[in-house]
């Protein structure tokens, strides 16, 4: 299942909740296989059982018709409705296709490799060297990770997502924790599971169906009674693992092919520092022993140069205890700071961008108005000041409007572009803190543009060349994603398609490759 806020903490913070494992305990000194498994394994594949009996009857019983599959070249493959799979068409293709390809995309929507195909459709293969493909695999990896995690400690599985650099799960146990120790016992058994070639199977089943079948587990019960929306969802199982899970997965285990465990912590539930505490283990997966033995040596690289011991070493800044999350500058870190200011501003100004300061507190009827108390309250550190409440600004865009709406505007001034380089804060949980890239107090080049919509495209023209010459500069590389707009959207949807088109028309007029990042962009 997809994470849904859960944030990490360190083990020092953690606090014991009441929510109790079904399985009691095992002692992580000696991790090891439990003999028998958990009880709720052989009561799930028993329901599995059933349903997929009925699934398999349903699946038959549908009328299979010739359909056309397109594919990205033009291409037009005849296939037969509920029978033909996105793999018997890249066999089709080539055998070598079939066995590299992680997973297909139909009508642009993510697709498991061995679910027939419905109906006329476009047909894209996606391979590991593909974001989406890549997050597919590590989604598959994670489940893996979760089958060892429930036959050795047997307790309740929360979410298990894949993440920028390989995946975790979450793990509720009580009165247990668990230790790097255990990474031996894990391994093994994953290579074990990865060994057995364990198909992913999917069956769709309605929400009264998984309640009775995850009875055993808490989490899962929230899951689908505060977040499914639906009268059905999806399940997924490899081997002895089911997992409420949209997926869709790899082919089976054993396209997994190199694969290790890489650390622990501990978790709260829902990034709710009062709620339960949880067990995650990190992992990280690839199709071949190569690039894991690459990832493994780059890893110890970057451990050499990680910038919070260079910059402990190179007195250039440092943490402290008593303010989490600021950085203390010190003087060569300060001139460094400095340059890199003094480079950004001339930018700046070169682009035709008016630098302004804004307060770093605000009441909280602009963020009211704004949206950020409904849509990012959690994130804000927020006090009381005369039976007023306030709260220290996380962004600069707000306020920069209250500045627009200063005076009367003639369109004639438009576009106006400001810049602000002043200081803001977010409440980033403890165990998310990470040298200079998570950080709680930092200052970044914000800009803004207030433009008619006319000149969106123009305007992102700008911004994106901008954007290259000082990466360029900088020797940095980029990747580009265009954010649609979120489900819980501010605004009408015509102004955010009208929006997007012209986003979309000077992402394609820049040359460099781009994707969509459906339904991140900021309400």
């Amino acid at each position: 299942m997809a994470a849904v806020g859960v944030s990490a903490l360190s083990l020092e913070d953690e606090e014991k909740k009441s929510v109790k494992s079904k399985q009691g305990s095992v002692t992580s000194m000696a991790a090891k296989e439990l003999k028998p498994w958990p009880s709720y394994i052989e009561e799930r594949l028993k329901l599995w059982d059933k349903y997929k009996t009925r699934y398999e009857a349903e699946l038959a019983s549908k009328t299979s018709e010739p359909i056309a599959v397109t594919l990205p070249d033009g291409k037009v493959v005849e296939a037969q409705s509920w029978r033909t799979t996105p793999y018997q068409i890249a066999q089709g293709i080539s055998q070598g296709l079939a066995d590299n390809v992680v997973i297909s995309k139909v009508d642009d929507v993510l697709w498991d490799l061995d679910r027939p195909l419905e109906s006329n459709c476009s047909l894209q293969l996606l391979k590991f060297n593909e974001e989406e493909g890549q997050q597919v695999f590590w989604h598959s990896s994670a489940h893996i990770l979760g089958e060892a995690m429930e036959r050795v400690y047997g307790g309740c599985l929360c979410y298990g997502p894949p993440i920028e650099s390989g995946f975790y799960y979450d793990m509720f146990l009580e009165n247990t924790q668990v230790s790097s120790s255990d990474f031996p016992c894990l391994d093994s058994l994953v290579k074990n599971i990865v060994k057995e070639k364990q198909p992913f199977e999917r069956l769709e089943l309605t929400k009264e169906e998984l309640l009775d079948m995850f009875k055993y587990n808490p989490f899962k019960a929230r899951i689908l009674n505060e977040k499914v929306t639906t009268s059905t969802t999806t399940v997924y199982r490899c081997g002895p693992l089911i997992d409420l899970c949209r997926g869709p997965h790899v082919r089976h285990t054993g396209k997994i092919k190199a694969m290790q465990i890489t650390k622990n912590s501990a978790a709260h539930w829902e990034g709710n520092v009062n709620a339960e505490t949880l067990q995650r283990v990190y992992g990280i997966s690839f199709p071949d022993t190569k690039q894991l033995k690459e990832w493994q040596k780059f890893q110890e690289e970057a451990a050499k140069r990680d910038h919070r011991k260079l910059g402990r070493e190179q007195e250039l800044f440092f943490f402290h205890e008593l303010s989490p999350g600021s950085c203390f500058f010190q003087p060569k870190g300060v001139y460094i700071y400095n340059t890199l200011i003094d480079l950004i501003k001339s930018e700046y100004r070169k682009r035709g961008f008016q630098e302004v300061m804004s307060p770093n507190m605000y009441n909280s009827k602009l963020w009211m108005t704004s949206g950020h108390w409904q849509h990012y309250a959690d994130n804000m550190f927020t006090f009381e000041i005369e039976k007023e409440h306030f709260g220290l600004k996380p962004m600069n865009c707000p306020g920069h409007c209250l500045i627009f709406d200063n005076r009367p505007r003639s369109w004639r001034e438009l576009p106006i572009r400001y810049a602000d380089f002043g200081v803001l804060h977010r409440n980033e949980l403890s165990g998310a803190l990470s040298g200079l890239t998570r950080v709680r107090r930092f200052q970044q080049d914000d800009a803004h543009i207030f433009c008619t919509v006319d000149q969106i495209a123009d305007e992102m023209r700008g911004c994106l060349a901008f954007l290259k010459d000082i990466y360029s500069i900088l020797g940095f590389t980029f990747s580009l994603r265009l954010s649609t707009r979120p489900e819980d959207f501010l605004g009408e949807i015509s102004m955010w398609d009208q929006a997007e088109q012209q986003l979309k028309a000077a992402l394609d007029e820049f040359g460099e490759k781009w994707t969509y990042n459906i339904g991140d962009g900021a309400f």
